[in-house]
């Protein structure tokens, strides 16, 4: 079934679980695809295949590992042997996205598959896995890009746009907050993402630069930024309004449901656990309470990255918190050398403080 077609006549199709995207001639890609992958100057086809939860063991596919099941996939999709690149990914291919953007000459698409939820990692987070002797892991969670140019990019400038396009998925990553599974950083992107570039040597245009102060290295960026946050939206429903919800800013640093209830006799609320979860979730959403814990938890990213030290956050966090409650909300002084802690226990405080009248209200 074909899905789309592109201004220079590449046709995207899905068949089998797979985008395959054919070209009309020749193209330069450049990938991380496993087969035919690196930089290639004649290739037919590009595609993307999605793997089901239950085949995530590469000894169990035909093939017996990634890269045989992707000659595999070839053979069986009917594609050229030696000029077709192909990515993988849990991620269902028809919750793809695609996006393309135009001036005057040049035409960008950006055909993206995503998932960040269970696998969003930081760049320079922990590792998972140490791979040695071609030993290989699948984790759920990928973001494929497959990113057409309508443009003839020489090599170098080819290879550029796959920096350009990293760093706007990382963008796209940060202005929805994804969190990184591995660490208490925002998420940069999965441990598992691929990435095909395409140029069109067939094009009359030619481009040099793909960096971000050339307009190509804008229509890039704003392609792949919008495609990415879409195919997230629809994969695992992750966009801004998902994001509207102090338990979901905080759970990146480790605050969980748990720790509010842990704190509610301390601070004199009489409910039983199902009750007081029924009522932290009904104002999860208040805005001025999302918007404290995103002043909170920004606070303390800068003190993680050693931007600010820790008598700073601890006195600006007070004040944000005594500017919504007043001072009430404050613990008796004591010596603080965890400004995080110390800090989540006070907007639990707030939180805590504002179901109390809340429930006050109700019984008038």
């Amino acid at each position: 079934m074909m899905l789309y077609e592109l201004k220079s006549g590449e046709k995207v199709h899905l068949r089998d679980n797979t985008l395959i995207i054919y070209f009309p001639g020749p193209r330069r890609v450049v990938s991380t695809a496993r087969v035919n992958g690196g930089y290639q100057e004649d290739m037919r086809v590009v595609f993307n295949h999605h793997l089901p939860s239950d085949k995530h063991d590469p000894t169990s596919l035909p093939g017996g590992s990634p890269e045989g099941y992707l000659k595999f996939l070839i053979n069986k999709l009917d594609l050229p042997d030696y000029q077709s690149a192909g990515l993988l990914t849990a991620a269902k291919m028809e919750n793809a996205c695609i996006k393309t953007t135009r001036f005057r000459e040049l035409e960008v698409t950006a055909i993206v598959t995503g998932g960040i939820d269970v696998n969003g990692g930081r760049a320079g987070d922990s590792a998972y896995y140490y791979e040695i002797n071609g030993e290989w892991l699948f984790v759920p969670g990928t973001i494929n890009i497959i990113l057409l140019i309508d443009g003839n990019l020489p090599p170098h400038t080819l290879i550029r746009s796959l920096i350009t396009a990293t760093e706007a998925k990382a963008a796209a990553l940060q202005e929805l907050m994804a969190p990184s599974r591995y660490s208490q950083g925002i998420a940069t992107g999965s441990g598992t993402d691929q990435i095909i570039a395409v140029a069109n040597p067939q094009s009359p245009h030619y481009f040099t630069d793909a960096g971000k102060h050339s307009k190509l290295g804008e229509l890039i960026g704003v392609t792949v930024k919008k495609a990415v946050k879409k195919a997230l939206e629809n994969e695992t429903g992750l966009n801004p309004r998902r994001q509207y919800s102090f338990l979901v800013r905080l759970d990146r640093y480790g605050i969980k449901e748990e720790d509010f209830w842990q704190q509610v006799g301390e601070d004199g609320l009489k409910l039983d656990q199902d009750s007081y979860l029924q009522y932290l979730h009904q104002i999860e959403g208040e805005a001025s309470l999302v918007a404290l814990a995103a002043s909170l938890i920004h606070l303390w990213d800068e003190y993680e990255w050693g931007l600010l030290p820790a008598e700073t956050v601890l006195e600006a966090g007070t004040r944000l918190i005594q500017g919504y409650a007043g001072e009430e909300a404050c613990f008796a002084e004591e010596k603080v050398k965890d400004p995080v802690g110390y800090l989540s226990r006070l907007f639990i405080r707030v939180i805590n403080q504002f179901i109390v009248k809340e429930l006050s209200k109700g019984s008038k």
